[in-house]
This record gives structure tokens, C-alpha cells and sequence, in this order.
């Protein structure tokens, strides 16, 4: 049986956590699903065997990973079924619960013993052992907490925070739906275009012009998952020039075409309500 079960973090986590769900999915039938490229930076518990990434670097297999933003999939082994939770990271985010710049991930998936070390196996094996998905959730959320609390403390030395021009940078990119224009962002934070594009890559993994297309991309998927669309006019809803823009776009953010896409995992990624079951690093 497949599912998904959606949680709210505590307050202190809201603005590093941008997502949070519990996942359980049958094996897939080709065997590999795509990770597709998303605002978010991602960690995932596997709980029933290590989870297999490649495509993003070199190739991970573990039950705990973190992974960055991309411009290309993501190739996760689904040829088993699959339970775990997802986290959907914020840059900060990145930053402050896992120590590091969202610039050292892009393009990567790794084991999340090699941010948080010795910590991340002993947190797989108690949610492991966690009898549902409350009482995951609380486990998951007491180490971010926790982490949250000794970076704030000094306990633990790491990176700092993201500057609050790359942060509003950010948040247009984010509700323009990456229809902003580059040199208005950088107009409207007060910094040159190339200044804003080092920083902001930095920081997030992503160039500005990279994380408009993957938040115009983003948009045009959901709206994909939740009903049928002609592709001309979801290319004008979601600022494309025209559907070969979409195409293009698509292909080059997916390695498939919006058809195969559609054909191949539409019918097996999603749960009862449209939304999707099944991990998806980052």
C-alpha cells in the first residue's frame, strides 16, 4: 500500500524545514524513479533498505541522505518498496541543520554521515525502531531541534547565515514563480547582477536564472500532477515562451519528455489525493 503523511514541524524549525512528510511506496516499475529538480534542499530516512541515488555526483547508498538543488534527475533505485520520511530543506536550512552552505551540495547526494557523522546512524536506528509515524516525526524533529539549539549556543561551529539579499533574492524568485527577471531581482536587493549570482550560488547551490527555471519547472509539474492541462496553455500559465520552450525546458530538467513522463510515473508517484509517495532526492 502507498501513501503519504503530511506534518507540520514545530514553530523554531518552520523557517529551515520547507517541507515534511512521511512516504510509503510499492517498488516502481521500472525499477528507477527521478528525483526531479525542486526549491528544496532534501534530507531522507530510508527505513527498509539504503537508499540508492545516482545521477547527482558520485553515487550514494545509505538510510540517511542529504541532497541539493540540481538542474538535472535525480536516479533513486526503486525497484523495492519503500518507507521513510522526507524533509524538505530551506537554504538556511541547509546551513544550520546540516552545516553546510547549500553551495557544497549542488548537483549532490550524500550520506548524512558525512555531515552530521556518527549522529546519523544512531538517528536511523531509533526511527527504525519507532513504532508510527508520530512518534518518527517527534524523533526527527527533537535532532533538528537539537541541532537548531547548539548552533544557536555555539555548541557546534558552523556556516553562516544567508544574507538577507540572497534571502529576499530568493523569496521574489519564489513568488514570481521564477518569472522575475534576473536584473530586477538584483535592482531590487541593491546588488549588481554578477555580485547577486556569486552570492546567491553560494548560498543556495543555484545561480537566480537557474533557480527561475526550477521554480517555473516546479510549477508546471504540480500543476501536471493535479489535473490535465493542454501543454500550450500550462506553457503560458507557468511563463514559458511558447510549449517548445516547455519541451525543451522539460527534457533538459528531467532527461525525458513531458509524454514518457506522464506515461511512465504520473500513475505510480502520486497517493489518493495527487500528491507524491514516494522519496524524491533532493
Amino acid at each position: 500500500m502507498s501513501g503519504l503523511v503530511t506534518h507540520v514541524p514545530p514553530a523554531p524549525l518552520r523557517p529551515l524545514v520547507s517541507s515534511a512528510v512521511g512516504y510509503r511506496a510499492p517498488a516502481f516499475p521500472t525499477g528507477v524513479h527521478r528525483g526531479l529538480p525542486s526549491r528544496h534542499l532534501t534530507l531522507v530516512v530510508e527505513l527498509l533498505a539504503p537508499l540508492m541515488v545516482s545521477g547527482m555526483g558520485e553515487p550514494v547508498s545509505a538510510h540517511g541522505v542529504a541532497g541539493g538543488l540540481h538542474t538535472r534527475p535525480a536516479l533513486i533505485d526503486a525497484s523495492g518498496p519503500q518507507e521513510g520520511l522526507q524533509y524538505g530543506l530551506t537554504p538556511l536550512g541547509s546551513r544550520v541543520l546540516l552545516g553546510v552552505p547549500g553551495g557544497e551540495l549542488r548537483d549532490r547526494a550524500v550520506d548524512l554521515a558525512d555531515v552530521l557523522g556518527a549522529r546519523a546512524a544512531r538517528m536511523v536506528e531509533r526511527l527504525r525502531a519507532a513504532g508510527g509515524w508520530d512518534e518518527r516525526f517527534r524523533l526527527l524533529d527533537t535532532v533538528l531541534l537539537e541541532r537548531l539549539a547548539a548552533r544557536r549556543w555555539g555548541a557546534e561551529p558552523g556556516p553562516a547565515g544567508v544574507a538577507a539579499e540572497v534571502a529576499e533574492a530568493w523569496r521574489l524568485i519564489l513568488v514570481s514563480h521564477g518569472t522575475a527577471p534576473v536584473a530586477a531581482v538584483a535592482a531590487h536587493v541593491g546588488w549588481g547582477r554578477r555580485h547577486l549570482g556569486e552570492r546567491f550560488r553560494a548560498a543556495t547551490g543555484l545561480t537566480p536564472k537557474e533557480a527561475a527555471r526550477v521554480v517555473r519547472f516546479e510549477r508546471a509539474q504540480h500543476t501536471l500532477r493535479a489535473r490535465p492541462v493542454p501543454l500550450a496553455d500550462l506553457a503560458v500559465a507557468c511563463g514559458y515562451a511558447d510549449q517548445p520552450h516547455l519541451a525543451r525546458e522539460w527534457r533538459s530538467l528531467t532527461g525525458t519528455s513531458i509524454t514518457a513522463w506522464l506515461r511512465e510515473e504520473l500513475p505510480f508517484v502520486q497517493d489518493a489525493a495527487g500528491r507524491p509517495a514516494r522519496p524524491s532526492v533532493p
